[in-house]
């Protein structure tokens, strides 16, 4: 695929929504909710949006956008590109060196591919057609699943999203084996026994308590059990875990790089691989990851938390590399998500359909939202 483009301006904008109810992991809590935008335009106005990961800490917002601003700006404003992926390789090959003396992998990884997702939407555009059909999909059909339920009472935010459509849920555990498994009782008596449940512990045990939580759990029917131990423990304490459940593993929103995708199927301890295009990769490097997944016979189920753009970028790789995954919705208050996802608040028995319009598809500006001024803090 090739479209010639020129980089005339890369621009980050940055937003806060302040949450009522902070959404709570094992390892910290988020009182607001940040986005940080990538707007790219080409010399002939054509622009492009893109979303990079930018969660925690609580200025990750900020700090990532002047890294957009200041790094990656400078090496592609009045370049000239074929196709995004070459402006991907040349910000990587640009940065590696930066990324190690700084000791800035992830955040330099994570601007990265806020720029990647802009650009693949603004060459979409140039060709009049939409990202998940240009980059080889066949259908525009994407199962979803409601996530981020928080410990307390996530029995009554399940029932609402059930309601709107949502058949497909996944718990934050970590909490405590008590308090863990008196929230998925009240999850399998509110919602019954034929939706699909998945369970979050963010990294939150050592092997030997995962080896003791793990068979507590197989009761609830799980889906999968996501993060039980840290990113960076050995594969071969994953394969430990393994050995001590029938529950699928599930993680990859904290692996970076090709090489380490290969080594995480290698180990052959996962059967759900979650990459994050927000934190890296974008298209550019997550698609090709994605066909390694479901080659190997796995289920490739994207991570994703935060904004609306980065979640409409991961719906549309979703239905690009195909396979039977769900696409991971934020089931938390934000209309930073809501102002933007489109046709993915239009669910009908637990699937969304994509639209057949150009690129992400039709995407507001938002520096021109109606009654969002009141409560955002923008950057720009």
């Amino acid at each position: 695929m090739s479209t010639r483009f020129r980089v005339r301006s890369l621009r980050p904008l940055v937003f806060r929504y302040p949450v009522e109810t902070p959404v709570r992991t094992s390892f910290g809590v988020m009182h607001d909710r940040p986005m940080l935008l990538v707007r790219a335009e080409d010399g002939d106005g054509v622009a492009g949006w893109g979303e990079a990961w930018c969660n925690f800490p609580t200025v990750g917002a900020e700090h990532r956008a002047r890294l957009v601003a200041s790094v990656l700006a400078p090496l592609v404003e009045g370049a000239e590109f074929a196709t995004p992926a070459d402006a991907f390789r040349l910000l990587t090959a640009r940065t590696e060196v930066l990324a190690i003396q700084s000791g800035e992998r992830g955040p330099i990884a994570q601007a990265i591919a806020g720029v990647d997702i802009a650009l693949w939407d603004l060459a979409a555009r140039k060709r009049k057609q939409p990202l998940w059909r240009l980059l080889g999909g066949a259908s525009p059909r994407v199962p979803v699943y409601a996530s981020g339920l928080n410990p307390d009472q996530p029995e009554k935010l399940a029932a609402r999203r059930h309601d709107e459509g949502y058949r497909a849920f996944k718990l934050k555990i970590g909490f405590g084996p008590e308090r863990d498994l008196a929230n998925l009782k009240a999850l399998r008596a509110t919602l019954g026994r034929d939706v699909d449940l998945m369970v979050d512990a963010n990294q939150a045990w050592s092997l030997d308590a995962a080896v003791e939580m793990a068979p507590r759990l197989e009761a609830f029917g799980l889906k999968w059990l996501e993060e039980p131990l840290r990113a960076d423990r050995p594969w071969s304490e994953w394969q430990t875990l393994v050995r001590s459940t029938n529950i699928a593993l599930a993680a990859g929103e904290n692996v970076a790089g090709e090489e380490q995708f290969d080594a995480a199927l290698a180990s052959r301890v996962l059967r759900v691989v979650q990459p994050d295009m927000a934190k890296w990769g974008g298209f550019s490097g997550c698609l090709p990851v994605a066909k390694k997944i479901l080659a190997a016979g796995l289920r490739y189920c994207p991570h994703y938390l935060g904004g609306g753009i980065g979640l409409l970028a991961s719906a549309h790789l979703l239905a690009a590399a195909g396979g039977d995954g769900m696409l991971e919705v934020d089931a938390n208050d934000n209309p930073l998500r809501t102002e933007l996802y489109g046709p993915l608040a239009r669910l009908r028995e637990g699937a969304c359909a994509l639209s057949e319009e150009p690129g992400l598809g039709a995407i507001p500006d938002p520096r021109e939202w109606p009654g969002l001024r009141d409560f955002l803090k923008q950057h720009d």
